[in-house]
């Protein structure tokens, strides 16, 4: 007996039922490492849509309000016209969908240098400087080994990036020069995860079995529909003569014409020794399943199920004001999860001024226009955050630590 008790004392056990034991039917549930290839994702995203809405609306959702430049308006009309002219919006936006597909991308900046191995001098961009965004995905580029040097900027990142061309020649990438986009988070490589440090995996991984779940159940569902009415004839002697291959033409035929006469006047003409019975399927409480698995999969992809279903929001009194802010999470500063406003404020900030204006104004601020609509206490509030985020989050983006220290330092 002290040995029962020694096994209850840290969970709930039941000797009659077995729950707890060895014998519990729960005892065989664990969990595996999730394997999702590169094939399965692409198929996923380009043949079903809960998979592609999954990863577009919030990298969508981060880039649609997109930012605020407050400086001069020549000023802003410069910047504004080389975002123009580099696209840097729609490659945003793209760099961030991949991301969330494959795992990790990467924005290239490029720029006059001839060496992309050498790290990006922010204040040597002259104006025009930038030259293009080029997004690149996981699967293009190779991370090189991780700085371990707990004193370097670099500590826990790549020490560069190896890009192989068509021609199989390979381009090394100093890490300044990417504006790096990772997936959902994986644990440390110390932890036992097979992921790598300089990217994160597809946000599918996780979602896939609920996915799967929902697309199964509605293919079921839209199945039955067809099996919804069965007619059902009972025909003398059937079983006796079905071996008979002229019975059995004569049968096809004889059932042939009754379908089509039925089909013009609505009328089944049948011999007075058939039975005729008809079975409908109950579909009563199936859009209850279906929507109760839609709901699974938009908790596990953390989106609205109002924004992931495109339908109005339901109940008495709903009036959506909570669904907008959870979208306007997405994007949000200061959240672990965001594509926001570390990487809308990137494409190194300072060199798209540079690139545009051809220097720095002291004077310019960036801040990200907001989904949610807040009250005045809460506007307030968001306003210093950004302002404090704006300045952390500028001075944390792989800039050299002088440019940094003086950005801090406003």
């Amino acid at each position: 007996m002290g040995q029962v008790f020694s096994m209850v004392r840290d969970g709930l056990v039941s000797l009659a039922s077995r729950m707890g034991t060895e014998r519990d039917k729960a005892a065989s549930v664990f969990y595996t490492q999730p394997i999702l290839t590169d094939e399965q994702i692409i198929a996923a995203y380009r043949g079903s849509w809960l998979p592609r809405k999954i990863v577009d609306i919030p990298a969508l959702d981060s880039c649609r309000k997109w930012r605020n430049w407050q400086a001069a308006s020549d000023q802003i009309g410069l910047i504004e016209a080389d975002e123009r002219r580099l696209n840097l919006r729609g490659k945003v936006l793209e760099a961030a969908t991949k991301a969330r597909l494959f795992g990790g991308a990467g924005l290239f900046i490029g720029t006059e240098d001839a060496d992309p191995a050498l790290p990006l001098e922010v204040e040597g961009v002259g104006k025009g400087g930038l030259q293009h965004l080029t997004v690149l995905t996981r699967r293009q580029l190779a991370s090189g080994d991780i700085e371990g040097n707990p004193g370097s900027e670099w500590y826990g990142k790549p020490k560069f990036y190896t890009l192989t061309g068509a021609s199989g020649m390979q381009v090394t990438i100093h890490p300044s020069r990417l504006v790096v986009f990772k997936g959902a988070m994986t644990p440390n490589e110390e932890f036992g995860g097979m992921g790598s440090q300089a990217w994160g995996e597809s946000v599918l991984t996780a979602t896939f079995d609920a996915i799967k779940n929902a697309d199964s159940t509605a293919a079921n569902i839209a199945s039955l529909v067809f099996e919804a009415k069965i007619d059902i004839i009972k025909v003398p002697q059937f079983s006796a003569n079905i071996g008979n291959q002229a019975y059995e033409d004569a049968v096809l035929r004889r059932y042939a014409l009754a379908n089509t006469i039925k089909g013009v006047n609505g009328t089944l003409i049948l011999d007075a020794e058939e039975e005729y019975d008809s079975k409908s399927a109950p579909l009563a409480g199936l859009t209850d399943i279906l929507m109760a698995f839609l709901q699974i999969v938009a908790g596990a992809a953390d989106i609205p199920v109002t924004r992931l279903l495109g339908q109005s929001p339901a109940g008495m009194n709903a009036t959506g004001t909570a669904d907008m802010k959870k979208i306007g999470s997405i994007s949000c500063p200061g959240r672990g999860r965001s594509i926001g406003f570390s990487t809308l404020c990137t494409v190194k900030s300072a060199s798209m001024e540079i690139s545009a204006i051809g220097s720095e104004p002291a004077n310019m601020r960036i801040s990200q226009r907001s989904w949610a609509a807040p009250n005045s206490v809460m506007q307030r509030g968001g306003i210093r955050q950004q302002a404090l985020m704006q300045r952390i989050m500028f001075a944390a983006l792989s800039f050299p630590i002088g440019l940094a220290i003086k950005v801090l330092s406003r």
